[in-house]
C-alpha cells in the first residue's frame, strides 16, 4: 500500500502552506476560485483521501446517465433545511449537490416541507409526481412522513434520516456522515491523558446522525472501563435553551467534558456555562459537531468534527444515479468519513 497522502504533501507540491491547502479541501472560504481549483485538481491527482475517487466515481455517474437520458428530467430535492436560521450542514451540502446534479442535466427543484405538510402526510403543493423522476430528502426527520415519501413509487434518497430504534430508519437508500469512528478516537485519546467523566449534551432522538453520535459516545464509555454517569447527560429538546439551561444549572458538579450532537449544541451549552461562571470554560472541555463557521469564530474556539460536504455530494449523485437505472436492487446504506479538529475547547 502506498505512502498515505496528507494535507502537508499537496501544500509541499504546490509550494503553498498548509493552512491555505486545508481551507480549499475543507471549503471554509477566503480563498480566490483560481487557487481552490488548482489545489483540489492537485488532491484528486495525488489520491489525497475522500477526493481519490473523485475520476471513479464521475465515470460510473456517466454511465448511468447514459442509460439515462431518455427519462431525465426534474429532482425534487424535500427538505426542512431553510426553515433554520443559521448555516449549518444541511445549507453546505445543498449547495454542492444543486451544482453536482445541474452538471448531468437534470433540474434540481427544492419543495420546503412545512410544518403543516409533516404533521398531514401531505405532500408540497406545487410537487408534480408524474414530472419527477426521484426524490431527495434532505433534513426529514419525522418517521411517519419518510415511509409516506417512500411509499411514492419514485426513487428516493435520504441524506440522514429519521432516528428509528427498532429498524431501518428508511426504506430507501441512505446517505449519512460517519458518527462513530471520531467520536470514539477524541474519548479513546483523552481518557489515556486521564480524563475519567463524559457526558453528553442534545435530543439523541432528533434524527438517525444525533442518535449515532450518542451511541458513540455510550460505547466508547463502555469501552475505556469508565463510569456512565447519566446526570452527565442532558438530552434538552433540539434548540430548546430554556430546558438546556435549567438542565445545566441543575447540575452540582461537572464533567472532564461534553460530547454534543452538533455544534449549535455545544456552543449554546458553552455560552450559558459561560454566564454562570466563566472559569468553567476553562475546566470544562466540549466537543462539538459539523465544524460550522461558527464552531471556528466563538471563544474558545470548539473542538469538533468536519463532515466533507463535497464528498457527500459525490456520493449522493452516485446513489440516485444508481437508483434510478436499477430500481429494484437492494436499498443501501453508505457512511462518508470524517475528521476530528481539534481546537481550544479541549485542548487545556
Amino acid at each position: 500500500m502506498g505512502k498515505k497522502v496528507t494535507i502537508q504533501d499537496i501544500a509541499d507540491a504546490l509550494n503553498l502552506s498548509r493552512n491555505t491547502v486545508s481551507k480549499a479541501i475543507n471549503n471554509s472560504g477566503g480563498l480566490a476560485e483560481s487557487t481552490k481549483i488548482m489545489i483540489l485538481e492537485k488532491a484528486v491527482e495525488m489520491g489525497y483521501k475522500q477526493f481519490s475517487y473523485v475520476k471513479a466515481v464521475a465515470r460510473e455517474q456517466n454511465q448511468a446517465i447514459a442509460g439515462l437520458t431518455a427519462h431525465s428530467g426534474e429532482i425534487a430535492l424535500f427538505t426542512t433545511a431553510y426553515q433554520r436560521r443559521e448555516s449549518h450542514f444541511a445549507s453546505l451540502l445543498l449547495d454542492k449537490f444543486q451544482k453536482e446534479v445541474s452538471q448531468f442535466g437534470f433540474t434540481l427543484v427544492t419543495y420546503v416541507l412545512l410544518n403543516d405538510n409533516l404533521k398531514s402526510l401531505t405532500l408540497p403543493p406545487n410537487f408534480k409526481k408524474d414530472k419527477s423522476c426521484a426524490i431527495v430528502c434532505i433534513e426529514v426527520f419525522d418517521k411517519a412522513y419518510a415511509d409516506m415519501v417512500c411509499g411514492l413509487g419514485l426513487p428516493v434518497l435520504f441524506i440522514d434520516g429519521p432516528c428509528y430504534k427498532h429498524g431501518r430508519s428508511v426504506n430507501s437508500d441512505l446517505l449519512i456522515m460517519g458518527n462513530f469512528t471520531e467520536i470514539q478516537q477524541f474519548i479513546h485519546e483523552k481518557a489515556a491523558q486521564g480524563l475519567t467523566r463524559f457526558g453528553f449534551i442534545g435530543d439523541h432522538t432528533h434524527c438517525l446522525s444525533f442518535y449515532e453520535r450518542y451511541a458513540a459516545f455510550r460505547m466508547a464509555v463502555n469501552e475505556e472501563g469508565l463510569k456512565y454517569e447519566s446526570k452527565f447527560v442532558l438530552l434538552p429538546a433540539d434548540r430548546n435553551l430554556v430546558q438546556m439551561r435549567e438542565m445545566l444549572c441543575g447540575l452540582d458538579e461537572y464533567p472532564d467534558c461534553f460530547i454534543c450532537a452538533n455544534d449549535f449544541n455545544a456552543i449554546d451549552a458553552m455560552m450559558i456555562l459561560k454566564s454562570i461562571d466563566p472559569d468553567l470554560l476553562k475546566k470544562v472541555r466540549f466537543l462539538g459537531y459539523d465544524d460550522s463557521h461558527e464552531s471556528r469564530i466563538f471563544t474558545p474556539s470548539l473542538s469538533t468534527v468536519h463532515i466533507h460536504t463535497q464528498s457527500i455530494a459525490f456520493a449522493a449523485i452516485q446513489l440516485l444515479m444508481t437508483r434510478m437505472q436499477y430500481p429494484s436492487m437492494e436499498y443501501r446504506t453508505v457512511h462518508v468519513a470524517t475528521d476530528l479538529i481539534l481546537r481550544e475547547s479541549t485542548e487545556f
